[in-house]
């Protein structure tokens, strides 16, 4: 049996808001071991000093000293969680600055967290199941070309994709509604094989990602099972041709968001989630439905509108359309509303995940969210880049999947 993935736990707050269990519990369910780093109390000063950040709360300055000692190689660890409680003004301006100090001073993989005291070990899974995928899988993750005859399967919240790869080329796709998982997974393959010529047997090699990637895992018997951040990082920066140096991974889905901060491929800092449904793919429906155009439509109309013009909140995504409906009986343009509802999402998405890494260029959006133009064009103006938008970028998380499954391809 592998040993246990160490994870180090730099936080305030979740042993009194009973989320510590929570974390432990994540942790265990993906065959890794939280610790706390031992640090002598006489570090403690000048750490906090040597760090140059001036905290009154003993707790931060103990997570303070504690990345201080990971980042100086006196403790060993795998990867960083960095938790604390979403109230505290202060312990996020700490979670930050050693969000940013570790990635950049050690190879260490973190993932950051903004918890409430209904924080479950279900919302932590996939966020300690990719530190763990990071330490074991480093080598495969490093993969930059596909070889052999492989498929990958993304069972999201919204759609299944399904892409066949031959030869580092993608040859089949297909793209379903997710309804009934395995039924809907069995459509997008038996599409992506159809349109590749080829036959389940061709297949050497399966990997599968999203929310059902466990079921259609098994039921696919698939090679690779991986969560969805370190796939969709590793599929967005293959697709955009840049899997040396830095970059930035956004990609918009259904149900959360994910920003990834890559370099040569592998995720150094990343974040998911969200307050709300306001800032998801699944809003953007919504509109669409509402101004009575299908949501392939909703980017160019949007891109004919002034979204500065209609005042919007979609936080919450009841309050959100509800902006929407009181804007059109207002006497406010499709176009202007279009135009609103994607710099609405934007902005969420800008100041709940984009403050949570480094944000360096290319920025990179993934997901069938990157379609819809006006939202690339919004995410563009916020952050003043030009967004790159890779071909297949609706297929992320399936050409990821392919891509890794490629290492588990005989005679590789």
């Amino acid at each position: 049996m592998s040993r246990k993935v160490r994870i180090a736990q730099l936080s305030c707050g979740p042993e009194y808001s009973g989320v510590q269990k929570e974390i432990y519990d994540a942790a265990e369910a993906v065959g890794a071991e939280v610790f706390f780093p031992d640090i002598a109390l006489a570090d403690v000063e000048r750490a906090v000093e040597k760090f140059g950040l001036d905290v009154r709360s003993a707790d931060l300055k103990l997570m303070i000293a504690r990345g201080m000692a990971l980042v100086d190689g006196k403790v060993d660890a795998d990867g960083v969680f960095i938790g604390t409680c979403f109230r505290c003004a202060e312990a996020a301006i700490v979670r930050n600055e050693l969000r940013r100090y570790i990635p950049e001073h050690s190879r260490l993989p973190v993932v950051s967290y903004s918890f409430t005291e209904r924080t479950t070990s279900g919302t932590l899974l996939t966020r300690m199941e990719a530190l763990t995928t990071i330490a074991r899988r480093r080598a495969l993750l490093a993969r930059e070309e596909q070889t052999g005859v492989t498929m990958g399967v993304d069972s999201g919240s919204s759609t299944t994709k399904a892409v066949v790869m031959k030869d580092n080329k993608i040859v089949g796709t297909g793209w379903h509604p997710t309804t009934e998982v395995i039924k809907s997974a069995e459509s997008a393959v038996a599409d992506a094989l159809e349109m590749a010529g080829l036959t389940r047997d061709d297949i050497q090699a399966i990997g599968t990602t999203g929310y059902g990637r466990f079921l259609i895992g098994k039921h696919l018997g698939a090679d690779l099972v991986q969560e969805e951040l370190t796939v969709n990082s590793k599929g967005a920066v293959y697709l955009a041709g840049h899997q040396r140096g830095a970059a930035t991974v956004i990609d918009i889905g259904g149900m959360d968001n994910k920003a990834i901060s890559v370099i040569d491929g592998i995720p150094g800092t990343f974040t998911m989630g969200g307050i709300c449904a306001g800032a998801s793919g699944r809003f953007l429906e919504m509109t669409a439905k509402r101004l009575g155009v299908d949501i392939t439509e909703l980017g160019p109309l949007a891109m004919k509108g002034m979204g500065k013009n209609v005042p919007m909140n979609s936080y919450c995504i009841v309050f959100g359309t509800q902006s929407l409906v009181n804007a059109l009986a207002a006497g406010s343009s499709r176009e202007d509303v279009a135009a609103a509802a994607c710099h609405s999402v934007a902005e969420q998405v800008f100041e709940q995940q984009l403050q949570e890494v480094d944000i360096k260029e290319p920025v990179i959006m993934v997901g069938g969210t990157s379609l819809i133009e006006g939202l690339v064009y919004a995410m563009g103006q916020l952050l003043q880049t030009n967004v790159v938008v890779p071909p297949y970028s609706q297929y992320i998380g399936a050409v990821g999947s392919a891509l890794l499954a490629s290492g588990f391809v005989k005679g590789e």
